[in-house]
């Protein structure tokens, strides 16, 4: 039985990109293994995003070009945004590589590297360092990742609605590898989540690229309400899911019926993942985000005003091109006022072939360095404020089972997202939802005791 090496970097989308190719390999007779010492095929799933992890999944199948000295026809292929970007260039930078495949291409990974290995094995001469890349678009492939990989403890899960982004800020290039906004049918999605809660999911969070635009230029309106918002209705009727998240929405398609759902769907847990980039109006221009931070500032308080007491997180770009001491403190002005309760905050890097990258006025690392620096610390306290403040409260928590650096507790999130280590039996609390109140904070994570009936 051939076994499969699968390295995904990048965001939420990657990862459930990469359980659909993993879970197409398993029904094709394949087993996924999580280290490459004696896998036959590795695929790199790979992001555009930021230069650094690109430089990363280069590095990373480079160093694995050596296995081929012991198994001559292991498969190499890089995937995903960069692989759809970048295309035949990276065959030259990974001569080894076998398949490069693009973002509208999951579903067609596996019949190529079947065709590879069956070239191999039959021993065809002028097949056996055949290459493949296959980066074209193609129609419908939003509705190809509807798959999901049994996992131990598969509490929460990732469902993908739509692919693609029309927005085109000036710094990003996720419009230009994963094509323009296409959404799943409703009934398709709702459809994928009930199958997962039977399998014992009691957690979706519902993946975009702007997640709140879903559907706007394939359904309608109904009654007034967004096609996104209707999709919340649709799932918050699910009885087996018990909470429902969202990411990652964008200000421009923030209307009203999404905050009132805040206000009459219970099962929408108490964060929101809110990307802001930057409070500054003229850095916001030049991003191309049709949004002055006011507008922004104002929603997160409506949100505020819906549901009492949720948390907001947001990315932050700091050091973009033309960016003045005055609009960097214009952004720390406006996280002051948020008070966010989780902050990404990211020092801008050019990507090539995107707008931001040619223009002038490119801050000195050095600046956006210090930038980056003073920004995390404002951010951390406000964090280490707010989750010290929790100690001796009682917080819902769904526990997903063992944590992830020690077997030994079991880790859990609350309903506005914060991470809670505690004390029990992983066969019988996972999957759960329960009170646990908290003893201790170490900054980003909590510690408690669970509160069992």
């Amino acid at each position: 039985m051939p076994k499969v090496y699968l390295k995904t970097y990048g965001c939420q989308m990657n990862e459930r990109d990469t359980e659909q190719v993993a879970q197409m390999f398993v029904e094709r007779g394949f087993t996924v293994t999580p280290q490459p010492d004696d896998a036959d095929v590795m695929l790199m799933n790979t992001c555009s995003v930021r230069d650094q992890a690109e430089q990363k999944a280069i590095g990373r199948m480079n160093h694995l070009g050596k296995f081929r000295k012991r198994n001559p026809d292991i498969v190499y292929g890089f995937m995903g945004c960069m692989a759809q970007s970048r295309g035949e260039e990276l065959l030259k930078q990974s001569p080894h590589v076998d398949l490069v495949a693009g973002t509208q291409k999951y579903h067609r990974v596996v019949d190529h590297v079947v065709d590879l290995m069956r070239a191999r094995e039959e021993k065809q001469m002028d097949d056996l360092r055949r290459t493949i890349v296959d980066i074209d678009e193609e129609e419908e492939s939003q509705n190809t990742i509807r798959d999901h990989v049994e996992k131990d403890y598969n509490v929460s899960e990732f469902v993908s609605i739509m692919q693609g982004c029309n927005m085109k800020c000036t710094f990003c290039i996720v419009p230009y590898t994963r094509g323009p906004e296409r959404g799943r049918p409703i009934a398709e999605i709702v459809e994928e989540c009930r199958r997962l809660g039977e399998q014992g999911v009691r957690e979706v969070t519902l993946l975009g690229q702007i997640v709140n635009l879903y559907g706007r230029h394939e359904f309608p309106k109904v009654d007034g309400k967004s096609p996104f918002v209707q999709l919340l209705e649709a799932v918050h009727e699910i009885d087996d899911i018990k909470r429902i998240r969202f990411t990652s929405p964008h200000p421009i398609g923030y209307k009203e019926d999404v905050i009132e759902a805040f206000t009459y769907l219970p099962k929408l847990v108490d964060h929101v993942h809110f990307p802001m980039q930057s409070g500054s109006d003229r850095i916001l221009r030049r991003m191309h985000r049709p949004y002055k931070a006011q507008k922004f500032i104002d929603i997160c308080d409506k949100m505020k005003e819906a549901r009492p007491g949720i948390a907001i997180s947001t990315d932050v770009i700091v050091g973009f091109p033309g960016e003045t001491e005055e609009d960097y403190l214009e952004t720390k002005k406006a996280v002051e006022h948020v008070q966010f309760d989780q902050a990404y905050v990211f020092r801008y890097s050019q990507r090539k072939d995107t707008p931001a990258a040619e223009m002038e006025d490119q801050l000195p690392e050095r600046v956006k360095e210090e930038r980056n620096q003073d920004l995390l610390e404002l951010v951390n306290g406000i964090v280490s404020r707010k989750n010290s403040e929790l100690i001796g409260s009682t917080q819902e928590v769904l526990c997903e089972g063992p944590s992830r650096y020690n077997k030994e507790r079991l880790t859990g999130r609350t309903r506005t997202n914060r991470i809670v280590i505690f004390d029990g039996d992983p066969d019988r609390m996972t999957g759960e939802i329960f009170d646990v109140k908290i003893t201790e904070s170490t900054g980003y994570t909590l510690y408690g005791d669970p509160v069992l009936q």
